[in-house]
């Protein structure tokens, strides 16, 4: 019995993790506040959109935007300055693209 239940919490554990993101409407329904940069070297987190929730990754930058907010694990909201946001994107053209480029701020979206 201990084993099934540890499995059940690793399986658990390893979904909770993708990044299936919401974007709100107001800053203070969001658990991030993220700002979309210019440029690359700019950035904490290369994007990549998915278009399959099961193309999420876990925090591995491949995000996929859901209709609802309770079917996302974060919801985040679209700041208007580069001070006011906790996390600064860029959004890639290819999958193989994304990732951190700054590790520091990775504990935003677990």
């Amino acid at each position: 019995m201990k084993i099934v239940i540890t499995i059940f919490l690793l399986l658990v554990s390893a979904f909770s993790y993708s990044q299936k993101v919401f974007s709100v409407n107001n800053t203070n329904q969001a658990d991030v506040k993220v700002f979309v940069v210019a440029y690359e070297n700019e950035a904490d987190l290369k994007v990549f959109k998915v278009k399959y929730p099961n193309e999420a990754g876990k925090n591995d930058g491949n995000w996929f935007f859901t209709e609802y907010k309770n079917q996302a694990a974060k919801s985040i909201y679209f700041v208007d300055y580069k001070n006011q946001a906790d996390l600064k994107i860029f959004f890639v053209k290819y999958k193989n693209e994304a990732g951190w480029k700054n590790k520091e701020k990775s504990h935003l979206l677990y």
